[in-house]
């Protein structure tokens, strides 16, 4: 009997602290909103993509760290254009005009276009957003693969655009990534 007080005692706390934690989503809808969340403005165990293209000025983002790779610019505009034109296509609408060739979704970035383009992407990934919340669980079960892989593609150039800026001293590690 006092061995069994012990291990309650001792399992007690864990049990406590437990109820404070947040829980981890355990529906689908729960789980891919997570995933688009983390990707998108919810800070957690990498930078989402609104922290890492803020700040930045046009000429900043032109920036390229040389031939054959991409500015931050570059990437944003890449991740806002395969964001929407899923999202298009989820919701059953006409996806935007698309040349075959990855490339041109890197090379159509205009600087003097930053500020409207982060302010797209931001809007494109809130719209994801709402999109999975109102989806019944038929839609969500036939996409969440598509979705699940919008995240990790989205997570992928999120790495790149803070690697491009750490390269040119962009980036202040107070915002996460040392």
């Amino acid at each position: 009997m006092k061995k069994l007080a012990v291990l309650l005692l001792a399992v007690l706390p864990l049990g406590a602290g437990a109820q404070n934690q947040p829980k981890d989503p355990t529906t689908l809808r729960g789980v891919l909103l997570d995933e688009l969340r983390s990707t998108h403005n919810k800070a957690e165990w990498f930078v989402p993509v609104n922290t890492a293209v803020s700040g930045l000025t046009a000429e900043q983002a032109a920036w390229s760290p040389g031939q054959g790779n991409h500015s931050v610019g570059q990437l944003a505009y890449h991740l806002w254009f395969w964001d929407e034109q899923s999202l298009l296509k989820f919701k059953g609408e006409k996806a935007m005009p698309f040349s075959g060739n990855n490339d041109d979704t890197f090379n159509n970035f205009n600087p003097a276009q930053w500020d409207e383009l982060v302010k797209k992407l931001d809007a494109t990934m809130t719209e994801w957003e709402k999109a999975v919340e109102s989806a019944d669980d038929a839609k969500l079960a036939a996409n969440a693969a598509t979705i699940t892989r919008i995240s990790t593609h989205n997570a992928y150039h999120i790495g790149e655009i803070l690697y491009v800026r750490k390269l040119h001293g962009m980036w202040d590690s107070n915002k996460g990534v040392k």
